[in-house]
């Protein structure tokens, strides 16, 4: 590296030193999977490590420059090919673009800035890669910083909810040039019909097409709009890859470029920039996005433990608010691609114009009444208010409650009707108070034949795979499904137990609104989880439509029957009636022992299917007996304490978290299937000591007390919708070895049991924990 440019970067650090543990944290954090402790914290954004499990990460996980939920999440692509894989992937030393859109099934408005000379103009459509250092990268939540090592740049992004910002300095004197992507695979889509126009001496604009994949059935157009502070000499559009060159002048040392993007229209996307970003102070965009990630981050405060520890949780929190993308314009116009023929649909208002909630793209709910339900619901009620507007509204417009909607449109991603658990506890919390039985009709006909529930995953012509009329009929879904194949995830044993506990949450919407008749209905229906289980062995079956089980026993199989999981992993997933399941089991006592011993086994090869998602398929992690890296068995721990062992979920929770959720490098994170927030979301969940083991979704929701790991946990009750302004968890005499809890005292006050509602925590107090390393008599 020359002295110049070591020069210029020392300078740029000193910046971030000047603000004090922010900068030494940033400095920290990056080229390194090695995690230096500092001294002291300021604010919880400066202890967010955003390149956690980098190595592994997918085209949505990784986030850098962007808002919560925002539109925009703008961020360096090291890996462009494909929805796995793909995305900022921290051991690839090669920048391929700066891209607007991470999220399910969307991406685009890839951007490159490039120097230019007479030796590669016609060859930069192709040849435009740059490699870049860690050493000399700057990232954390709204922010990140690179510099490029073939243009000698460095390049600054930051963004509002819908406008991403670049900030680009030269080190030398070059030929600027700014290359858009318009067409070409980049991320899960292949971008076409890209377009770009001049519309000033300082602006462009244009759209592209995400075009269908097997996942989002419709094409999605998104359409942009650019200012730049320094004037735009030429565009170029080059004819073979149909990408465009932008060629600027060199009257300003440095460049800046706002980026507005909107999936109804450049006017909309025009507007997104009036209403959020009309000035060009970078620096102030940067401090307001801290600013807003410090509101977030902050309604959770944890005191003792390592810093190391501290840290993870903050990331993990940050986690919980990833992924998940606003889709509607600042005015409130939205597209909608659930009819015959797109439109754009218009979100209610309020006085002053601004949308009443935000429309989302969204990952499936599958997993999320163990994650997002508890978590948002506590700590972050305003956003599980939205997301319920939300649903309904593609409910309203296309007639289905979607389960992960992209695009406008609805992908059938995953199964069953994964929405309605997070729905009801929203309900059911007091969160969501208007049009309840507007909420219970549309929920009731997702559970019905022509819902969304008898889709299997991403089944977008037919509506077989699913098997609800056997579910119906005989009362499973059998495996195969007699008809054929038609979509992914046609496990029938996973798809008995998923919608019989997806029956019990609607039953408790119906008796809330005195639907005496379907809630005996839908409880009876929950029942059906009975009939996958196999007496004789003790384990769930898939089982064939003449009622035998399909195949030789091997609870250990891998995807025969069961929706990513295998048979010992999947038989616990009877949340709503663990007591019944005990009782087929033989008794808690056989119950108990069954379960502790698929732990012990598990703990040897660390409790999850290796490091990631793709490697479940992989004989030596697919036949582990409890896998915290993916969804269907994350709850498994937290059964103890409905068995009447809290001691052995405490044990074992302190376990799963130490070796599953307590690495914080590139190479080390959430050894699996991070889907849009969920494992994030676990962990904090288990690391603050509560939980819902049936997503919050019976009459003034119940919360099980758990293991903290840290000294004291104070949550910010939102008073826009709870009467406490705090509740507090403090644990006494707590250590890695302390992890049994001997007394419990809620507000002063004993209590005999590890349960206490939603009611006891909403209306603020304090839950005080006396820890030990023994068992109680």
């Amino acid at each position: 590296m020359n002295q110049t440019k070591i020069k210029y970067l020392k300078n740029f650090k000193g910046i971030f030193l000047g603000l004090g543990i922010f900068g030494l944290l940033l400095l920290n954090s990056c080229g390194s999977s090695e995690i230096k402790e500092t001294t002291a914290v300021v604010e919880p954004v400066d202890m967010v490590y955003p390149l956690l499990d980098t190595e592994n990460s997918r085209w949505f996980f990784f986030s850098s420059a962007s808002r919560p939920l925002g539109m925009v999440n703008l961020s360096p692509d090291t890996q462009v090919g494909g929805a796995w894989g793909s995305g900022y992937r921290y051991k690839t030393d090669t920048i391929k673009g700066f891209s607007h859109i991470h999220a399910w099934q969307l991406s685009g408005l890839s951007v490159m800035l490039v120097a230019i000379n007479n030796d590669n103009r016609k060859t930069i459509y192709t040849d435009f890669y740059s490699k870049f250092n860690h050493e000399t990268e700057e990232v954390s939540p709204g922010y990140h910083q690179v510099f490029l090592d073939r243009s000698q740049t460095k390049v600054e992004l930051t963004s509002t909810k819908r406008v991403g910002f670049h900030r680009y300095n030269f080190l030398e004197e070059k030929q600027k040039a700014i290359l858009f992507s318009l067409n070409g695979k980049l991320g899960p889509c292949i971008i076409t019909d890209g377009k770009l126009i001049k519309t000033g001496d300082y602006e462009l604009s244009g759209e592209l097409v995400n075009a269908p994949t097997i996942r989002r059935p419709k094409p999605t157009k998104v359409f942009f709009s650019v200012q730049l502070n320094t004037k735009v000499k030429a565009v170029t559009k080059d004819t073979e890859t149909g990408n465009y060159l932008i060629d600027l002048s060199d009257d300003k040392a440095e460049v800046l470029m706002k980026v507005a993007i909107s999936y109804t229209s450049v006017k909309n996307a025009s507007e997104n920039m009036k209403a959020e970003l009309d000035h060009w102070d970078f620096d102030t965009v940067i401090k307001e996005s801290r600013t807003e990630w410090n509101e977030m981050l902050g309604r959770i405060k944890v005191e003792g433990n390592s810093e190391t520890a501290q840290r993870r949780f903050y990331t993990d929190l940050w986690h919980g608010l990833q992924g998940r993308r606003t889709i509607n314009d600042a005015n409130g116009a939205y597209p909608d691609n659930t009819g015959d023929a797109f439109r754009i649909g218009q979100l209610p208002v309020d006085a002053n114009g601004k949308p009443l909630f935000n429309h989302y793209n969204t990952d499936a709910f599958w997993g999320a009444q163990w994650t997002i339900n508890t978590l948002w619901g506590l700590v972050y009620p305003e956003i599980m208010d939205e997301f319920v507007n939300s649903l309904m509204q593609y409910y309203k417009d296309g007639g289905i409650v979607p389960r992960g909607p992209s695009g406008g449109n609805y992908t059938y991603v995953m199964t069953g009707s994964s929405a309605t658990p997070f729905m009801v506890s929203a309900i059911q919390k007091g969160i969501v108070t208007d049009n309840l039985e507007g909420i219970y009709q549309a929920l009731k006909k997702t559970h019905m034949p022509g819902g969304i529930m008898e889709k299997a995953g991403y089944e977008h012509k037919t509506s077989l795979g699913g098997g609800l009329k056997y579910y119906l009929e005989i009362g499973y879904v059998p495996y195969p499904i007699p008809e054929g194949k038609f979509g992914h995830h046609q496990d029938g044993a996973s798809l008995t137990m998923e919608y019989a506990y997806q029956d019990f949450t609607l039953a408790q919407l119906a008796k809330k609104l005195g639907h005496k008749k379907d809630y005996e209905y839908f409880l009876k229906r929950s029942t059906n989880y009975k009939n996958t289980f196999d007496t004789a062995s003790g384990w769930m079956r898939p089982r064939e439509v003449n009622g035998k089980w399909h195949g030789d026993l091997d609870p250990y199989m891998y995807e025969t029957g069961f929706n990513e999981s295998n048979g010992a992993q999947s038989t616990w997933f009877v949340p709503h009636d663990l007591a019944g399941l005990a009782d087929l089991m033989g008794g808690k006592e056989k119950a108990i022992a069954q379960l502790n011993t698929q732990f012990k086994t598990a703990e040897k090869i660390g409790f999850t299917s290796g490091s990631s998602h793709d490697r479940e398929l992989h004989p030596e992690y697919r036949r582990i007996p409890i896998n915290y890296g993916n969804q269907p068995s994350m709850q498994t721990a937290q059964i103890f304490n409905q068995l009447g062992r809290p001691d052995l979920a405490q044990f074992w929770t302190r376990k799963v978290v130490k070796s599953v959720f307590s690495g914080l490098g590139p190479n080390t994170g959430f050894n699996g299937d991070e889907d849009q927030g969920l494992m994030g979301s676990l962990s904090v969940l288990l690391k603050v000591g509560l939980f819902q083991m049936n997503g919050g979704t019976e009459k003034n929701p119940e919360y099980q007390i758990g293991s903290p790991i840290f000294d004291k946990v104070t949550v910010q009750l939102n008073p826009d919708y709870y009467k406490g302004k705090e509740f507090v968890i403090e644990t006494k005499n707590n250590s890695e070895e302390n992890f049994y809890i001997k007394d419990v005292k809620l507000n002063n006050q004993s209590i005999d049991n590890l349960n206490i509602s939603h009611e006891d925590i909403i209306n603020g107090g304090s839950l005080v924990l006396e820890m030990t390393n023994t068992l109680s008599e």
